[in-house]
Formats: structure tokens, sequence, C-alpha cells
């Protein structure tokens, strides 16, 4: 083999190495994003700023998510006991469908002293996408529950999605099969079943037949001049 056809064929097999990398990728972006959470609890409007990590993992139809917070958000001026904090949130998802996802999680294991940041344990919940396409995952509204109070916190800051992935609805998200997807709407091409191809020839018969009846009736009228 000439250098000029072995460069050529490694530059094609680095091209379609490539190419399979490319395709075997995850179509996923992930990232750590600082949301500012704007608190109402019992003892008045408090804020405070916690990194959110968003992870998914596909199971059955749906996609697990994990809701992860890096710091506290919020705190009491009691102690509170293990087990004594209930934490929930939800997870917007915007994209190809808009909707939210309620995730909620352990309570705390071990007891919080007073004024110290409660550390939220991880939230999961499960989405199942009702259409295909590229989605995003974005935190939304925390709820805590504790002693019989509740604080909202409110992200104030406007986040950005924290994850961004390709999902597939059950059935691919289009028509479920044995559906009627016959478009009613617009322009369809002409139907070429039998019926239609009958009628067609019939037409077409009828055609000759005019034609061969003016060339009868021609005919006729010309031997009618003929002998007069």
């Amino acid at each position: 083999m000439s250098d000029r056809k072995r460069s050529t064929a490694l530059a094609l097999a680095s091209a379609l190495a490539g190419s399979a990398v490319l395709f075997t990728a995850p179509a996923a972006h992930a990232a750590v994003v600082d949301v500012a959470y704007d608190c109402k609890t019992p003892i008045g409007d408090k804020s405070a700023v916690s990194p959110i990590d968003i992870k998914s993992v596909k199971e059955g139809d749906g996609y697990k998510l994990t809701m992860s917070f890096q710091k506290g958000v919020s705190s009491s001026p009691i102690e509170l006991g293990k087990g004594a904090m209930s934490p929930s949130a939800v997870i917007l998802v915007g994209g190809a469908e808009k909707v939210s996802v309620p995730v909620s999680g352990p309570s705390n294991p071990e007891a919080v002293p007073p004024d110290t940041p409660i550390k939220i344990t991880d939230l999961s919940g499960t989405y199942t996408p009702k259409k295909s396409g590229k989605v995003t995952f974005t935190a939304g509204v925390l709820t805590i529950k504790a002693m019989g109070t509740t604080t909202t916190c409110t992200p104030g800051n406007s986040p950005g999605p924290a994850l961004e992935l390709d999902v597939t609805a059950p059935g691919g998200g289009n028509a479920q099969p044995g559906a009627d997807t016959t478009d009613t709407t617009g322009d369809t091409l002409p139907q070429t079943g039998p019926a239609d191809s009958a009628l067609a020839l019939g037409t077409l018969g009828g055609t000759v037949l005019l034609a061969g009846a003016a060339g009868v009736l021609w005919l006729t009228r010309r031997g009618q001049r003929a002998r007069s």
C-alpha cells in the first residue's frame, strides 16, 4: 500500500472512531447551581445561598431525580431533635414539556443545634416524560416542616438549570400503535387504492370511447358526403 493510500485509510479510520465517540456520548449536561433562597420562617424572613446539584438515573419508563444541597438554607432558634425536620421540594422541568416534579427525602439523621444551618438531606422523586426531547431541571420551592411549623423557601435569583437531559417518553412520545395518523387538515395526495384505479381506468375508457364515437361520426359524415 502506498503512503498516500495508507494516510487516507488512517484518516478515514480516525473519522469513523470520532463519529462513534460522538454518537455514544451521553446527551446530558449537569452543573452545580447557586440558589439564593428567600425563606418565610415562623420567626421571620431568612435568606441563604446553597449550591444545588441535580442528578438523573433512568429507571423503567421514567427518570429518578436526586436533588442535593451542599449548604444549609435555614436554621432554628431551638435544637431540632433527630428526625424532627422533614424536607420536600419541587424540581421545575422545562424544554420539551413544562411540569413540576415533587421530590422528598428523609428527616434529619442527627440533632441540629440551635441557630445552626439545617443541612437538607438528598431529595428524590421520579419524572416520567410525556414528550420526548431535551428538557431542563431547575430547583424550585423548598419546604421544611419541623415541630408543627412550616418554612417555605423560594429561589429569589432565577437560578439556571442544574441538569439538561435528552429524554424519551414511553412509546417515543409519538402516536400510539393503531392510532389514526391521517392528516385531514391539509392538502392530501391523490389516493391510489384499487377503487381509485378502477375509477381512473373508467375515466380513461370513457375518453377513448368518446374519441371512438367522434371518429365513427366523422367517418359516417364523410361517407355521406362522398355518396352525395
